[in-house]
């Protein structure tokens, strides 16, 4: 974009020096004020030919239509829009910002969490006690699923509840927590908290 600048003093013939007047000198404080005058109406008008340009290219008018404007005197007076922008909706499949659950996938985790408040489950353990509980397979496995559960903590439970009523061999109790459900590292796991 080219920017033409304009000496007043050329264009405006009041603005010419009068010829009873001193000479000017460079640098005198006349010259500079004048200068600042037409540096910042030069750049005011570089900001505003920017501005009309970049509405342009945003699509603000469309083929055939006129250009926003613009009235300039020494400052930008006004910047009128002849049409409205083209404003485009996006549309596409909308993304649930929570899974999505059944009533009896919601009814699975309430019993998934009854049934850890009072006893240790392993994960598979509890996901057959929930299909016992006439829950389909995926629901059962969609409420265990759901329910943040640390399985070393059930299987140390389980192993002390196991040895409150009965004596175990830490082998024998390992084999135990695994036949419940729990994998060999959270059955050892169980059964070293137990103490064995």
């Amino acid at each position: 974009m080219t920017t033409y600048l304009v000496n007043a003093a050329e264009t405006n013939p009041a603005a010419h020096t009068p010829a009873n007047a001193a000479p000017r000198t460079t640098g005198s404080r006349t010259t500079t004020n004048r200068n600042v005058g037409v540096l910042a109406g030069g750049i005011l008008l570089s900001v505003s030919c920017s501005i009309l340009l970049s509405l342009n290219d945003i699509g603000v008018t469309e083929s055939g239509a006129t250009a926003p404007s613009v009235q300039l005197a020494s400052a930008v007076t006004s910047v009128e829009e002849r049409r409205e922008p083209k404003v485009r909706a996006l549309s596409g499949p909308t993304i649930p910002l929570e899974p999505v659950s059944t009533a009896s996938q919601r009814n699975a985790v309430r019993s998934a969490k009854e049934y850890l408040d009072y006893s240790a489950f392993s994960r598979q353990g509890l996901i057959e006690q929930l299909e016992y509980e006439g829950f389909s397979t995926a629901d059962a496995t969609f409420a265990v699923d759901s329910v943040p559960v640390d399985w070393n903590a059930q299987a140390a439970k389980a192993a002390k509840a196991y040895l409150d009523y009965s004596a175990f061999s830490r082998s024998g109790l390992i084999e135990q927590l695994e036949y419940e459900g729990y994998t060999p590292a959270q059955a050892a796991y169980g059964a070293t908290t137990a103490g064995l």
